[in-house]
């Protein structure tokens, strides 16, 4: 079987979105809509780690690489997610090299990490792949790190260096916020330190990544070289359908309605 992570270091862009309804059915309809990657929100959306579980098991027939966003650096959290079935983690609102370190490490069992070990979890099929699983997980799960604040944009070598950090992601919203520039994806301070990222990310063999507001922006993003793209959210998808049909009926109210 070949890991997101493999296809990471050959180079391949890679697709995802947001989950962020706490909902398993809406996981399912995206993961088999044909995202490479579909990203469980524990930070900003409304779940909780037992929605997250049965999101994660949603996601498990439909061959999207499940990932979550945990709200804080912390190993129990971490290790919670990833002994769920998560494969890969991101980390959000970094401002510290300790902190960029101890995400790493809270991925990885002793000696080179702080993850507990357990057996009887459901990344392990409770028990019965216990010695497959611990002997992939370095090649398997993926360390996303979010640059989105301006410590963190100080430090992106050191941070990119790191052994376990695989994806240096943009959030778009919280570092154009920090530089001052809210939204400006345009404006000549943002684009600057997107670029950078994404030299530095390419410089040291990883990977830049994004979520982009806009479909628009994807050439502007892969031109700087990010190949971790992308765009939109659940609970996007239903505003937007829902939107849609709901114009379209008024559309045709106004068209048939009786003098």
């Amino acid at each position: 079987m070949e890991y997101l992570k493999q296809k990471i270091r050959r180079g391949d862009t890679l697709h995802g979105c947001w989950v962020n309804m706490g909902s398993s059915l809406s996981a399912e309809i995206i993961g088999k809509s044909g995202f490479d990657w579909v990203l469980i929100d524990l930070e900003h959306g409304v779940g909780n780690e037992k929605d997250a579980f049965h999101q994660l098991q949603a996601l498990s027939s439909t061959g999207c690489t499940p990932m979550v966003r945990i709200g804080e650096v912390s190993r129990y959290r971490a290790q919670q997610m990833l002994d769920m079935g998560a494969e890969g983690l991101m980390f959000p609102q970094i401002k510290s090299l300790e902190e960029a370190k101890l995400a790493a490490a809270s991925m990885r069992y002793g000696p080179k990490g702080v993850r507990g070990v357990a057996t009887m979890i459901r990344v392990t099929d409770f028990g019965a792949s216990v010695e497959a699983y611990q002997k992939g997980v370095a090649d398997r799960l993926l360390g996303i790190i979010q640059i989105e604040t301006l410590e963190s944009l100080e430090i992106l070598h050191e941070i990119a260096a790191i052994d376990g950090v695989d994806i240096l992601f943009i959030g778009p919203a919280d570092l154009s916020m920090s530089l001052g520039v809210f939204k400006q994806f345009d404006h000549p301070t943002y684009q600057a330190a997107i670029k950078k990222t994404a030299k530095i990310a390419l410089d040291h063999g990883k990977a830049a990544g994004v979520l982009m507001s806009d479909p628009a922006q994807y050439k502007m993003y892969y031109d700087m070289g990010f190949r971790f793209i992308a765009c939109g959210a659940d609970s996007s998808f239903v505003r937007k359908g829902a939107s849609t049909m709901a114009s379209e009926m008024n559309d045709y109210r106004i068209k048939y309605r009786q003098p």
